[in-house]
This record gives structure tokens, C-alpha cells and sequence, in this order.
């Protein structure tokens, strides 16, 4: 294992369990280290701080452990282990009405570069760095060996999330069991189908399950726009709810397509609408209002030199989005951009609200749900954040 040596003064944020070593607080390294590496690291006096993966850029290395001990199988065995013993203890993996949750949120549950999400008994891995995708097969592993009989298939789906020109002949496919690349799952009763092979991220939005829970308690005989519908998680929350009419826009033709399957799925087809246009757009040419809008973009900015064009479009999808609501409607809305904080956030959908020239209140503020946990060592974590106002 390669050793990296600190400049003086560096460790303080690894010492309090911030688990991103920056290239900037690096003196030296000795061996040999390429993309992906375990390397460990060290004081500038030689002390030991902790182990991780070594990627170039900013973030240098991302730090699995913080104890000097030999990252074996019993070593994934035991990150998965733990994980698992949160979301058990959260009820989610013995529910009969929910059968999808997120089971590794990397940070959070100490391996950063790694979720896995469950989708019944099939769990689908992503890795977002080199070092977590070489290890993929014990992870897999450990899946089995901690899950049993309630894991049938690992369904690898790294190819879009490893960083580009990383490693090369990169494919999504299953490292255990087998599969259709698709399944039905699940959540709070709600039927649906869910294509982790050709979706977005593993599949479907996980993230969203209070919320969208939320959103069931305002639409009974409402009118509901839900824009950025991806795979139609709100809209199907809203018509098993009793909503009156829902329409789900998004710009994706194949988001639209699995949108109105859910939407099938569930038997509320008469009272649904989809559109394959872009949000902004069917703001610009709709002439209709709405009881409850849901605004769920992805995430405007990824980076911090780009967050203020990402704001200014916040601003301007809020402002359209309260203008066409009515009297007394209520508007969900979020943000899912980590540079983007909460009271940034809420200070654009203020401005938002002034340029709209309506009065506001805002009755709850979101967040990402227990079973994308982040460690208070390490805030940047907290990416989902967002507002129920009434617009009055």
C-alpha cells in the first residue's frame, strides 16, 4: 500500500472524521499510486490517520476507515452489515408495503463512492469511484452473505457514474444472479415498474419517498402538475390519493413512457396527462392553473463555479411556477444540487415568491429521507433540500 504524507497542520479534518482528503494538504507520496489505489495516510510526523482510495483531482483520497486494520472480505462484510442494521431498524427491510430503499449511501454509511439500492431482492450497485468498482465482486459478495434469501441479483450500473477516462470497456451487468435488467417493486403500496438497467441513476428516485408520501395528504380532488416527472413517482402518489386530474411533464420521451406505465400500473390512466416537453416551455405556452405543483429538477449545479446560473434558474422556474398556481394552492419544490445549500435554497425561492407578486407561507421544509443518512462529520452529504408553501 502506497503511504501519503500530509503538510503539517493537514490532518485536522481527517482527524474529526471528514473521510475527503484534498490534493492541496498532500507533502508527499511514496510508492507507486494509480486511480483506484488503497493508499494510506499519514501526519507530516509519520502518525496514522486512515486508509482510502486514491483518485487524482481535488478530492485526492476518500477514506474507508479511519482504523488501521487490513481491508479484507470480512471488512465489506462488516460495512454491510452495519448499513443493513440502519435501514432495519428504520423498517424498511421487512415491510409489507415498501420493498425499496437505498442500502448504502456511500459517506454516509463510511464507504464513499458507493450506493447500492434495493429494488426488491435485486440490489443494484453503483460506484463512483475506481477503488469501489475494483471491489465490486466482494461487495457483491457481502450483499449475499449479509442479506441470505432476501437478495437474488447485484446488478452493477457503474458505467455512467465512474469518473470519465477512468478505466475503459466499463459495462453495466449483473456480477450476481440474473435478470431482465427491470422489476416491480413497491413503496407505501404504490405499484411501480422500475427499469435499472436503462433509467436514470440505479432506476428510480428513491430520495423521494416522505415527500411524495407528503404530497398525498394536499391532492384529494385536486388539479396537479408534476413537472421533472422522471418515472411518475408524485403523480402516481397523487392519483392513488384521489387527485382529480394529474399531469406529468418531462423532456424525456422515455421518462414519459415509464411514467404513464406507472401510472397503468396503478389503474388511474382517466385521470392522467403526460407531455414530453420541457418544463420551462410548458410554462411559457400554458394558459392553465393548478391546485398543487411539484418542481423536482435534477440538479442544476454540480459545481460551485456554475451556482449561479443554477440559481438564477431556480428563481425563474419558482416564479413561473407561483405565478400559474391558484388561490390558495400549494407548491412542492426542491432542489437535489449538494453546492446548492438549504438557505441559499430558500432565499431564491423568496426572490422567487417577490417577483411572482404573491403572498407565501411556507408549511413544511424537506430533506432526504433516514435511509440516505450523512454523517455529521461530513455535511456535504445533505444534498436534498425543499419547501411545501401555500400561495396565497
Amino acid at each position: 500500500m502506497s503511504k501519503i504524507f500530509l503538510h503539517k497542520g493537514k490532518e485536522q479534518s481527517i482527524l474529526r472524521k471528514h473521510p475527503w482528503l484534498f490534493s492541496g494538504a498532500i507533502r508527499k507520496i511514496e510508492g507507486d499510486v494509480a486511480e483506484g489505489d488503497l493508499v494510506s495516510v499519514y501526519t507530516a510526523r509519520g502518525e496514522w490517520l486512515g486508509q482510502g482510495h486514491y483518485q487524482p483531482g481535488s478530492i485526492a483520497v476518500r477514506l474507508i476507515s479511519f482504523d488501521e486494520l487490513e481491508v479484507t472480505p470480512q471488512f465489506w462484510k462488516d460495512k454491510i452489515a452495519a448499513a443493513f442494521e440502519l435501514r432495519r431498524k428504520l423498517g424498511l427491510t421487512d415491510s409489507a408495503d415498501t420493498n425499496t430503499y437505498r442500502l448504502v449511501y456511500a459517506e454516509g454509511d463510511g464507504l464513499p463512492g458507493l450506493i447500492i439500492d434495493m429494488y426488491d431482492k435485486t440490489a443494484v450497485l453503483q460506484a463512483h469511484s475506481v477503488g469501489m468498482w475494483r471491489a465490486r465482486n466482494e461487495i457483491a459478495t457481502a450483499l449475499k452473505d449479509v442479506l441470505g434469501d432476501k437478495l437474488e441479483a447485484v446488478y452493477d450500473k457503474s458505467a455512467e457514474s465512474l469518473p470519465p477516462k477512468a478505466v475503459t470497456d466499463v459495462e453495466n451487468g449483473y456480477i450476481l444472479g440474473e435478470g431482465t435488467g427491470r422489476g416491480e417493486v413497491l413503496e407505501n403500496g404504490n405499484r411501480f415498474a422500475i427499469d435499472w438497467a436503462g433509467g436514470q441513476k440505479t432506476g428510480f428516485f428513491i430520495d423521494q419517498r416522505r415527500n411524495r408520501a407528503l404530497l398525498a395528504e394536499f391532492v384529494k380532488d385536486k388539479k396537479i402538475l408534476n413537472t421533472f416527472c422522471y418515472t411518475g413517482g408524485f403523480s402516481v402518489y397523487a392519483l392513488n390519493a384521489g387527485a382529480g386530474l394529474v399531469h406529468s411533464v418531462d423532456v424525456s420521451k422515455k421518462a414519459i413512457a415509464l411514467t404513464d406505465e406507472n401510472v397503468a400500473l396503478n389503474g388511474n390512466e382517466s385521470k392522467h396527462a403526460s407531455f414530453a416537453v420541457d418544463t420551462f416551455d410548458f410554462f411559457r405556452d400554458q394558459e392553465e392553473t393548478y391546485d398543487v405543483i411539484v418542481l423536482d429538477p435534477p440538479a442544476f449545479a454540480k459545481r460551485m463555479n456554475v451556482r449561479h446560473n443554477a440559481l438564477m434558474g431556480y428563481k425563474r422556474l419558482n416564479a413561473e411556477a407561483i405565478k400559474r398556481i391558484a388561490k390558495g394552492g400549494i407548491l412542492f419544490t426542491f432542489s437535489c444540487s449538494q453546492v446548492v445549500d438549504k438557505y441559499l435554497f430558500n432565499n431564491t425561492v423568496m426572490a422567487a415568491a417577490i417577483e411572482a407578486g404573491r403572498e407565501v407561507k411556507v408549511l413544511h421544509q424537506l430533506n432526504q429521507p433516514a435511509d440516505h443518512p450523512f454523517s455529521i462529520f461530513h455535511p456535504e452529504g445533505e444534498y436534498l433540500k425543499g419547501l411545501v408553501l401555500y400561495v396565497d
